[in-house]
């Protein structure tokens, strides 16, 4: 029994250096209020091999959500009674040889079906701009349909891991993320393992269909949200568990600066409609298999980056984006779960 005891001790202390030793510096935050993201009503998936809706869009009209799962399409939120409809899918795209089943599972379809990440729209316009980690940025009008692919590569190097979008409402500039120019998404735990800091920042241009590459050189760029007042972006750095700040106006434009380090693994960044943003953490940092069954799923930063809030809930739930909605309803997409998410904040 005893030798039983040390070996399990053992074990918990090996794990925990191997926590420690991860590339996320992040330290523990004081929680001030708190969410139980156990508390949520679920819109299913239909299809038993169909997951992960990661993102979570609203049109111009507040229809939806909106979500892209793993199969490669994009699908729209009917209600109850209708479920999911396909909105958008990328071009030649083959129902058939997508499907996924237990033979072929979807993670050896997407890099040829694709895999949307990424959504948001364009407001006035009705354009929803999709960034794919396989096919780049695609865009699809009003109505959905067969999606445009709108940049493949950069500079003359391919997208590898196109990853989070957010769009000007105002300007209509798309600015996306490009998580790794030496991994896809089929290896993202390698971005992380590696340290890699190939990611690149970048802005679409609609008015003369041109990208550029607004910062390289960028460890681990996963989700990102314009600020309130334009001027700047907040982007989420997976690897390193902080959020950057890029200034895109004023006398700052064009540099970055550290905003915030988090305590967990971030992936999408969504503006809150009250100055602040809503950071999704697919798992803590210091973050054990065994305890009591509860993690962070999501904090609240304000504008100076300090956590106003924290959503918890079981660790069974691994969120890759969380949208504060009227009503204070927070819808959470997972690339794991075959569910969106509908937490109201109490």
């Amino acid at each position: 029994m005893a030798i039983h005891k040390l070996a399990r001790a053992l074990a918990i202390l090996c794990l925990a250096v191997v926590l420690l030793l991860l590339p996320c510096a992040a330290r523990p935050i004081s929680e001030t209020s708190t969410i139980d993201g156990s508390r949520s009503k679920h819109l299913p998936l239909r299809g038993s091999m169909l997951r992960g809706p990661e993102s979570v869009a609203f049109d111009g009209a507040g229809a939806g959500p909106y979500s892209g799962v793993s199969d490669g399409r994009v699908l729209k939120w009917n209600g109850f009674a209708r479920g999911w409809s396909t909105y958008a899918y990328s071009p030649g795209y083959d129902a058939e040889a997508c499907t996924a089943s237990r033979a072929r599972p979807a993670e050896l379809t997407e890099s040829k079906c694709g895999r949307p990440l990424g959504l948001r729209f364009h407001r006035r316009s009705g354009n929803l701009y999709i960034a794919d980690a396989y096919k780049g940025l695609m865009r699809v009008g009003p109505g959905g349909g067969e999606a445009t692919v709108l940049a493949a590569e950069v500079d003359g190097v391919p997208l590898r891991f196109t990853n989070g979008v957010d769009v000007d409402q105002v300007t209509g500039d798309v600015f996306f993320t490009d998580s790794s120019m030496n991994y896809p998404r089929s290896q993202h735990e390698r971005v992380t393992a590696t340290g890699d800091s190939s990611g690149r920042l970048m802005k679409y241009d609609p008015k003369t269909g041109q990208v550029t590459v607004l910062q390289a050189g960028i460890t681990y760029p996963n989700g990102l949200a314009i600020s309130a007042d334009r001027t700047h972006l907040v982007v989420a750095l997976t690897g390193p568990c902080k959020l950057m700040r890029y200034w895109i106006k004023g006398p700052k434009a064009g540099t970055s600066e550290h905003l915030a380090d988090l305590p967990g693994y971030p992936d999408n960044v969504r503006f809150d409609g009250r100055g602040g943003f809503w950071v999704a953490l697919h798992r803590e940092k210091m973050e054990l298999p065994f305890g009591p069954d509860s993690h962070l799923l999501a904090v609240r930063v304000g504008a100076d980056g300090q956590v106003v809030q924290v959503m918890r809930g079981p660790k069974s739930v691994r969120p890759t984006e969380v949208v504060e909605r009227e009503g204070g309803k927070l819808y959470m997409g997972s690339v794991e779960l075959p569910y969106v998410a509908v937490v109201r904040e109490y």
